[in-house]
């Protein structure tokens, strides 16, 4: 932090050795010296108060130029003068640069004009000249600015348009993986309501009729669930076909490690509590973020070693992916941090929350806690 807080600090410390110098190096013939070394002290004042110190000069400069005792620091005066239309260009909007440079030129030519030839017009020449490349400077340095503001304000935005269609794409996909879940019950659903009637000695009219209309409903949902997914699936398979490979669960968690191992990662994983089916939703969602969690230290830590947790609560699934500090350097990636926000869309989704943060040693940690009401099995649905 000490760093950037002094490089900050050079351009001030710039203008005070030049106040410094103009000071003792304009004053030795003058006596008193205060004079001159206080009109150089402007130089100073005016990193707070640039057109208070402007005026103060202004008003000084008749003073140094006539006056025949102040006559030797009249260079070193304008000089400084000089200076403080630069600070004051740069300190304040256009027209108020262009307010205090013509007065100031207009004052060097009154002065020339009345001073009977006291210096010649060489000097006066140059100090115009000098006010024309404080000027240019002071226009170029501002619109290097306004661009380097607008170029942050650009890329503001776009990380914001990144990070808000990246949770957009990761909701689309978490909907695609979803459908085959929704799909499932929805199924079930039209099979019980269709295998009830036969379960009743000689069912009422009623109770036929009803449970007809909610197989109906159930496969016209279905119906209707799978043509908006199909959509969603569309985007991301050029035939617009829809897949059907089932989705993954904590089952195939062992699976998911030793690909993870093969691709150079030394991952373990421990897990605690009775293992239990979870709803599809928990176990699709625990499944992904333990897999982008994983490819992220892949990513980021090369040469890592990391650790996945599973605790199986009476009301939730606590995860925990814990790697250290990569051995390697990590090559660039662009959109770092979006995974980051597709795994809390997934644990907010089912009401959990997500944790990731980055841990004293250099590594990271990635927690999650999602609710887990106990899911029947299907023979218990149909029961």
């Amino acid at each position: 932090m000490g760093g950037p807080r002094a490089l900050k600090r050079l351009p001030h410390l710039a203008v005070a050795a030049v106040a410094v110098f103009a000071a003792t190096s304009g004053t030795e013939d003058i006596s008193p010296r205060p004079a001159g070394m206080a009109h150089a002290a402007l130089l100073v004042a005016a990193l707070r108060w640039p057109v208070p110190a402007w005026w103060l000069s202004l008003a000084a400069l008749p003073v140094f130029s006539l006056h025949p005792a102040l006559g030797p620091y009249t260079g070193w005066a304008w000089a400084v003068h000089a200076g403080l239309l630069l600070l004051v260009a740069l300190r304040n909007r256009p027209r108020v640069m262009a307010e205090t440079v013509l007065p100031s030129a207009a004052l060097l030519l009154g002065l020339q004009a009345a001073s009977g030839g006291t210096w010649p017009w060489r000097f006066t020449v140059i100090m115009l000249g000098v006010f024309a490349v404080v000027t240019a400077t002071a226009t170029g340095v501002r619109g290097t600015r306004e661009v380097r503001a607008r170029l942050a304000e650009q890329e503001s935005a776009l990380a914001l348009e990144r990070a808000h269609r990246t949770v957009l794409e990761e909701r689309a996909r978490i909907a695609r993986e979803l459908h085959d879940v929704v799909a499932h019950h929805m199924s079930v659903i039209s099979i019980q309501a269709d295998a009830a009637v036969y379960r009743v000695a000689k069912p009422p009219e009623e109770l036929v009729t009803a449970l007809a209309d909610i197989r109906t409903g159930a496969l016209e949902g279905l119906t209707e669930l799978r043509r908006l997914l199909g959509v969603l699936r569309s985007e991301d398979r050029p035939g617009g076909g829809t897949a059907e490979a089932p989705q993954p669960t904590l089952d195939r968690l062992d699976d998911l490690l030793t690909g993870v191992r093969a691709a150079g990662l030394d991952v373990t994983a421990a897990i605690s509590g009775a293992r239990r089916p979870l709803p599809e939703g928990v176990e699709l969602s625990a499944y992904r973020i333990v897999q982008e969690a994983l490819s992220n230290v892949l990513r980021h830590a090369p040469g890592a070693t990391a650790r996945v947790e599973l605790a199986y609560t009476h009301a939730a699934l606590r995860l925990r992916v814990l790697n250290g500090p990569g051995r390697r350097a990590a090559r660039p990636s662009p959109g770092a941090g979006h995974g980051i926000l597709g795994m809390r869309e997934r644990a907010a989704m089912l009401g959990g929350e997500l944790a990731a943060d980055a841990t004293p040693d250099g590594g990271y940690e990635v927690a999650a806690e999602l609710p887990t009401p106990v899911a029947r099995t299907d023979k218990e649905r149909t029961a």
